[in-house]
């Protein structure tokens, strides 16, 4: 049969639609389907973009093909088989870090690229540097899924990498090239768009979705008005999605959607022909709920990512509250950890807030069990879950009361303080014993040594994270850097040649931002001796090469140790260290820690931020965090 062959003129292409109808053999099954729906079939199963082309490449891709969106390739390699693996995203090529990067990661990548196999996972840059945006971090692959961007990770573009990182494999390669080597052509470039015409056009649909929604206004009998449209689609593309619940006899569909949700529904539709979709702010929530509604995963976690842009924008936090509990309702776990975690870096303007006071038991569960908690001190913590509790009163019984008091972590507050609590505290007498034993284990803190205080303990203890800090902002422990903290410039003396009297003149060099400060050695009694304490740290931002030849990109955040410690203490403490942006002197929009001293600050140009804020309008602020080892 010579159905299917090489045609040089577009006008062919009819030729051959009709040639393969009357003359092709095609399996009974389809012939079947012949009767309604052809032109959907065909499509499907005989598209062949590109047919216009004198010349067809079978074994390569066309250099004509455009990227697309979450396509991978291998850099710097000395074969084709091994490189730096580098991701596709919104137009642009970019790495993958190293962190968490295994052999079920590369196991994916080597699929995609249609090698047989994975030889290794590499790490640390071995097959050179990147350039651009770092686009993927902590990745966690099964090492079953088809693509790199269909893993688990935390969000494009967020990373606390430097390209010294950049991730890469080695995959097998195919060596015994018999006369049944599978040979891949890819013609699917195309399929998208006209899918999506088909859609447009409505031809041979057979499936009727009606849109209800309230006008608002009410009829003569007092009743809600209710608006209907119809979209008209194709059954085999929603049996591709289980939960529209297609069956056989199925032809119809009615949803109820909001008047301001409605008109999101064609492009949701249109969706699930073509996997394509702009979205906007004011969109997002109507096309994640609909993607949450069907089980279209990939669309509710990718919308879920936008919503980072609303965050910061309510001062009240009650858009933020209600954004998590919707996270709830829909199971979007990405976006519960990005509510969440907001919240947990404003913590202290969140209690401030009216939202705090109706914030829910569960919801202040999840929230009191995070050590990324930004907070003046543990102490202020408790004094703000007190007012809660009173404020609920018998609304939230005695044993959720002492499930939240339970999440405090007495430890970390101050001896005196914790010997205040019985007389301070207005929850002391109704909850006497759990603030005694906790009170207990804050004062056995400050007074044993970890390995004492763990001895008689599980590794796995519940007790263990009380001995943690959170991310403590109160003085001594933070210092903040803004652009009026600029360190008084060194006088120097340069020769001027252009003068013949007065020849030295003085000069400055470019100015550091940066302060030098004291703390503690440890927030642990045993550890505050007068030998090693306080102790001294430099913090700095440097913004240019002159002011910082080894830094990669600026600005780059440094806090550096200017003390000796103890050999006891470093054997069992380490300075866990963090860096916190604060936009606008409103709203805390990123944190990470240092890796050797060093922070590297993301940029627009360079890594992306956790949360919106405009380019250079930041403070900067250094927090020091002793943990035992």
């Amino acid at each position: 049969m010579q159905c299917l062959r090489p045609l040089s003129h577009s006008g062919c292409q009819m030729f051959l639609l009709f040639y393969c109808l009357s003359a092709c053999q095609f399996p009974s099954w389809l012939v079947k389907m012949q009767s309604r729906g052809i032109t959907l079939w065909l499509l499907l199963l005989l598209h062949v973009p590109g047919l216009d082309s004198a010349t067809w490449n079978l074994f390569g891709k066309s250099s004509t093909e455009s990227t697309q969106e979450g396509e991978v390739r291998l850099v710097g390699g000395k074969h084709d088989s091994e490189g730096r693996v580098e991701v596709y995203h919104e137009g642009k090529w970019g790495t993958i870090c190293d962190d968490g990067w295994d052999l079920a990661e590369a196991q994916v990548v080597c699929r995609q690229l249609k090698f047989p196999g994975v030889v290794s996972a590499v790490t640390g840059g071995t097959y050179g540097e990147g350039s651009g945006s770092i686009w993927l971090d902590d990745m966690d692959c099964k090492g079953t899924e088809k693509s790199l961007s269909s893993c688990s990770f935390k969000g494009w573009a967020l990373t606390d990498c430097s390209h010294k990182e950049d991730a890469g494999v080695v995959c097998a390669r195919g060596t015994d090239l018999t006369s049944d080597t599978a040979h891949f052509l890819d013609h699917s470039l195309g399929l998208s768009d006209d899918l999506g015409e088909l859609f447009d056009r409505g031809d041979d649909c057979d499936f009727l979705i009606t849109i209800q929604s309230p006008t608002g206004n009410r009829d003569g009998e007092g009743k809600l008005e209710v608006e209907e449209r119809n979209i008209c689609t194709h059954k085999l593309i929603l049996s591709l999605y289980p939960h529209f619940n297609i069956t056989n006899g199925s032809s119809n569909l009615s949803l109820e959607m909001s008047q301001a949700c409605s008109p999101c529904v064609t492009s949701f539709i249109r969706y699930l022909y073509t996997r394509k979709i702009d979205v906007t702010v004011s969109s997002a929530q109507c096309l994640h709920k609909l993607a949450s509604k069907f089980g279209v995963k990939r669309l509710m976690q990718d919308t879920g990512r936008l919503f980072t842009v609303l965050l910061p924008e309510d001062p009240s936090f009650y858009t933020q509250v209600s954004l998590y509990q919707y996270s709830v309702q829909t199971g979007d776990l990405l976006l519960q950890e990005n509510c969440l975690q907001y919240l947990a870096w404003n913590c202290e303007a969140l209690i401030n807030s009216p939202a705090w006071s109706d914030l829910s038991t569960d919801f202040l569960m999840a929230l009191l069990a995070r050590s990324d908690l930004v907070v003046p001190d543990e102490g202020f913590l408790l004094q703000a879950l007190e007012s809660w509790i009173i404020e609920k009163g018998d609304l939230t019984g005695t044993e959720s009361q002492a499930a939240l008091l339970g999440h405090i972590r007495f430890p970390m507050i101050p001896a005196e303080k914790l010997y205040d609590l019985q007389f301070t505290s207005e929850l002391y007498r109704s909850h006497e014993k759990l603030y005694r034993v906790s009170m207990l284990r804050g004062f056995q803190f400050n007074a044993l040594s970890f390995d004492t205080l763990m001895k008689h303990k599980s590794s796995e203890s519940e007790e263990e994270h009380d001995y943690h800090p959170r991310i403590y902002t109160a003085e001594p422990w933070s210092v903040t850097i803004n652009s009026t903290n600029k360190e008084p410039p060194r006088q120097a003396m340069r020769y001027d040649y252009n003068r013949r009297y007065n020849n030295y003149q003085p000069y400055y060099p470019t100015p550091e931002y940066g302060k030098s400060f004291t703390t503690p050695n440890h927030n642990s009694v045993i550890y505050q001796t007068k030998e090693t304490n306080p102790i001294s740290w430099s913090a700095r931002v440097f913004k240019n090469q002159r002011e910082c030849s080894r830094c990669i990109s600026f600005p780059t955040a440094s806090l550096s140790l200017q003390s000796s410690l103890r050999q006891n203490q470093t054997n069992s403490v380490h300075f866990s260290n963090r860096l916190l942006l604060t936009c606008e002197g409103r709203y805390v929009f990123h944190v990470q820690d240092f890796k050797n001293d060093m922070a590297q600050i993301p940029t627009n140009s360079s890594l992306a931020l956790s949360y919106p804020c405009p380019e250079g309008q930041y403070d900067f602020r250094f927090v020091v965090r002793p943990e035992y080892i």
